[in-house]
């Protein structure tokens, strides 16, 4: 349940068109619904602006339909995440209006238009094989209400990509670059633009790599001084983090 179906409610018993007892056994479930093999936060969004999402890795098929069930009975736009091929066909039979995007690996449904910030995101990955965590940052990102503009396959070891777009990301708000190898390109981002700057490493490289270790280890240690960094692969806080920095983007 979001904060404005609160509010209708309230100001339902306010003006007398439902009775208290009927306003209770709908906010009965709050503030989260017990299904046993997990409990539904359907607070989330009054707290922290958007509903919880669901990580669908470790669950299985039939405990995602479940929580999918009850985020849709609660109102809001669902976001699922790290969710299989599998796990969205049997959703899809659910609820008709869910979408899939099988690079990120995310499973949303629209039920809401949330107000839109007037800011810019900008999506920046280094290759082709980071896609999937870019994807699933502006998965989030756009969900939550915010334009992303994407940039992708700029890495370092072509250069003149990303300077091409120099000017456009600069008139971003914020911006995420995803990278593994090395992980140099959010470095040489932040010393373009005066945005925040959110990396995001990936485990994407050989050997000594280490799973992306290498990669955010070297973010970690950029000397550019507007980079942030979220974990190996996490292009879900990413997008997120980025989502709550764009928020509140003046018009």
């Amino acid at each position: 349940m979001d904060e404005s179906r609160i509010r209708e409610l309230l100001g339902a018993v306010q003006s007398g068109r439902i009775d208290v007892e009927q306003a209770v056994s709908e906010l009965r479930a709050m503030p989260f619904e017990d299904l046993g093999f997990a409990k539904v936060d359907h607070h989330r969004a009054v707290r922290c602006g958007f509903p919880e999402v669901i990580y669908c890795e470790g669950k299985t098929t039939e405990q995602v339909v479940s929580i999918v069930k009850a985020r849709v009975e609660s109102g809001g736009n669902v976001l699922a995440t790290r969710a299989s091929r599998e796990m969205f066909d049997a959703v899809k039979r659910s609820f008709s209006t869910a979408a899939y995007n099988p690079s990120a690996r995310t499973i949303t449904i629209r039920q809401v238009q949330p107000a839109s910030a007037a800011g810019t995101i900008a999506i920046v990955s280094a290759g082709t094989s980071d896609l999937p965590v870019a994807e699933e940052a502006r998965e989030t990102a756009e969900i939550m209400g915010h334009k992303t503009q994407t940039f992708y396959d700029v890495g370092v070891a072509g250069i003149h990509r990303l300077l091409n777009h120099a000017r456009d990301l600069q008139a971003a708000s914020v911006i995420v670059v995803v990278a593994g190898m090395e992980g140099a390109l959010a470095s040489v981002v932040g010393g373009l633009v005066a945005c925040p700057v959110i990396a995001v490493p990936t485990s994407v490289g050989y050997g000594a790599s280490f799973g992306g270790l290498a990669a955010l280890l070297a973010m970690l240690n950029s000397c550019a001084s507007g980079v942030a960094v979220v974990n190996i692969d996490n292009g879900f806080a990413a997008g997120y983090i980025a989502a709550q920095i764009n928020r509140r983007a003046k018009a």
